[in-house]
Parts: structure tokens; sequence; C-alpha cells
């Protein structure tokens, strides 16, 4: 993962789950919540350490990632 990534990966934080940076929260949590039918916000109000910009930029990198991997 590149150093200007959202996330983080480290076999010394949560066994190498991939979190966000600078948090244990794993970047699943957040795919998670929004299937499971929750808001942005309700995530956010869960995982506090959580930023709304590291949320949507978490986002965005899943999404670029996908399409790269499509192409």
């Amino acid at each position: 993962m590149p150093a200007s990534s959202v996330f983080h990966s480290d076999p010394e934080i949560m066994g190498g789950t991939v979190v966000f940076r600078g948090t244990r929260v794993p970047m699943n949590n957040l795919v998670d919540y929004l299937e499971g039918g929750y808001s942005l916000k309700e995530f956010l109000d869960h995982f506090p350490s959580v930023t709304h910009e590291q949320a949507i930029a978490g986002l965005e990198e899943a999404k670029r990632l996908l399409l790269a991997a499509a192409a």
C-alpha cells in the first residue's frame, strides 16, 4: 500500500488486517455497515477514530482499485 493510502496493514496491528491509517478500525467494517443498510453517519458514530474525510477517501480508493482490477 502506498504511504499516501488512507489504509494501512501491519502484522502487529490486528494481525495485518487492512485498517484505516492511525486507527484499529478495519476497512471492511465500513463496507459491512454500508452493505447492511447503515449510513455513513452511523458508521462514524460507532467508530469515532475514523474521520469523515478518511471514510470518503477510503471509499474513493476502494473504487479506484476495483475499477483498475476490472480494466
